[in-house]
């Protein structure tokens, strides 16, 4: 599976950005799907996931209520729609693919497969 993420940039604090992750390869749909992101001098942590049937969906606390992940599975892509942007989410995102079926994962080495990243800048 060959995953693109796409759809970074720079906005001003309160803005709002669409991530997209474009899967080819294997088939899709089997996969949970989960968002990363990663800071300069910091680990790589969970943003958000959705299962590979789209009925659990997990976000992680800092970003509850601002984003929202979802899936077509006509195009083999997952979104993160960010919302109500802020200086502290400015980092290098992931798009990943998990081929286990235990339900949305945090951990990022529950993830078999990983997009390039691409960065979102938010100026304050």
């Amino acid at each position: 599976v060959q995953l693109q993420a796409s759809g970074g940039g720079l906005v001003q604090a309160g803005g709002s950005l669409r991530l997209s992750c474009a899967a080819s390869g294997r088939t899709f749909s089997p996969y949970n799907m989960g968002w990363f992101r990663q800071a300069p001098g910091k680990e790589r942590e969970f943003v958000a996931g959705i299962s590979w049937n789209g009925d659990r969906i997990d976000y992680a606390d800092s970003v509850k209520g601002r984003f929202t992940i979802s899936r077509d599975y006509t195009k083999n892509t997952v979104y993160l729609q960010m919302n109500s942007l802020k200086p502290e989410d400015t980092a290098v995102y992931y798009c990943a693919a998990d081929l286990g079926r235990y339900g949305v994962q945090r951990m990022p080495s529950s993830y078999d497969y990983w997009g390039q990243g691409t960065q979102v800048t938010v100026s304050s």
